[in-house]
């Protein structure tokens, strides 16, 4: 695959998320119960999962909403296929359920007519992810430079041949993804971060149920990335197993999760979220898909505009 200008025109393991209280938001709703397991069996009616060894069995009904892809139907619920399953506000029925659903997101490493190399940081390695045509042009618009050496996020849905783009994730930064500018030495740092949330991984994932935080320290044992830039904004240090306190700002749901891993990747995205409004620049938290959607989030819109609190010292 060249390496030149892009001629464009994975782990598995069920989860249940729906802890926290998010304490001290004003106004802050309990995060949704959501499960993500590997279809057994689905009907109009019921539908059968396997979380982690455990059979779960969830109510739908006709107004229950499945993405695969897109708009999907029972038809996309096939045994053996990872979904996430997220309740309606107001009864026991599932809400939305997203079947398959990937994100690949980093720096382009090289690119063909139809597909990418990415980079997506030393947690998580590399994907080549496909760009059917009929979907190109929508990942232009939010990603004009399809360069080596620029910022990609992509959703996608999962297939034999690896993860395929069906929409982008939020904008591309206008800048290479080693160029960005670092908060002024002097700038305070909030006691309350607000930006940008958005999720990792996929509807399988084996990371345990939390956060990647762009500021994990890399000294000693705190489990941090060496390579990992300041970001856009000034963050406090943390490590791995802090506890941060994450508010969607737009469905005003919280929950107080733990740092699981460095968001190296997060830290290069100095972009804005318009899930309800414009987010100040600055991805300030990724969550595994679990938590994203409890927190009321739709996976495939890509990120909420979140305020940040860290929990205990610093």
């Amino acid at each position: 695959m060249p390496s030149t200008h892009c001629d464009l025109r994975r782990h598995r393991r069920a989860a249940v998320f729906g802890a926290g209280s998010g304490a001290g938001f004003a106004g802050a709703g309990r995060p949704l119960r959501v499960v993500s397991g590997v279809v057994l069996d689905a009907s109009p009616h019921l539908l059968m999962l396997n979380a982690g060894g455990t059979e779960i069995r969830l109510a739908m009904s006709g107004a229950t909403k499945v993405w695969h892809g897109g708009r999907g139907n029972l038809a996309a619920l096939r045994p053996g296929r990872p979904v996430i399953a997220r309740p309606g506000k107001d009864g026991p029925a599932v809400e939305r359920i997203w079947v398959g659903i990937e994100r690949v997101a980093g720096t382009i490493l090289a690119c063909g007519k139809d597909a990418a190399e990415v980079d997506m940081g030393p947690h998580r390695g590399r994907a080549h992810v496909v760009i059917p045509p009929d979907v190109l042009q929508r990942v232009l618009v939010r990603h004009p430079r399809m360069e080596p050496g620029y910022l990609i996020d992509v959703i996608c849905v999962g297939s034999p041949d690896g993860p395929r783009a069906v929409r982008p994730g939020t904008s591309q930064p206008g800048y290479r993804a080693d160029d960005l500018a670092a908060p002024e030495v002097t700038a305070p740092v909030p006691g309350v971060l607000r930006g940008t949330a958005t999720w990792f991984g996929d509807a399988g994932g084996e990371a345990p149920a939390g956060a990647a935080y762009p500021a994990v320290d890399s000294e000693g044992a705190a489990g941090g990335c060496a390579d990992a830039p300041s970001g856009c904004v000034p963050f406090p240090y943390l490590s791995v197993g802090s506890e941060v306190t994450v508010h969607n700002e737009c469905g005003g749901r919280a929950a107080t999760v733990p740092v699981v891993e460095c968001g190296c990747t997060a830290a290069r995205f100095c972009d804005r979220c318009v899930d309800c409004a414009a987010s100040p620049r600055g991805r300030i938290v990724e969550l595994t898909p679990a938590v994203f959607a409890g927190l009321g989030g739709d996976l495939e819109a890509g990120c909420f505009n979140a305020a940040v609190r860290v929990e205990g010292p610093w």
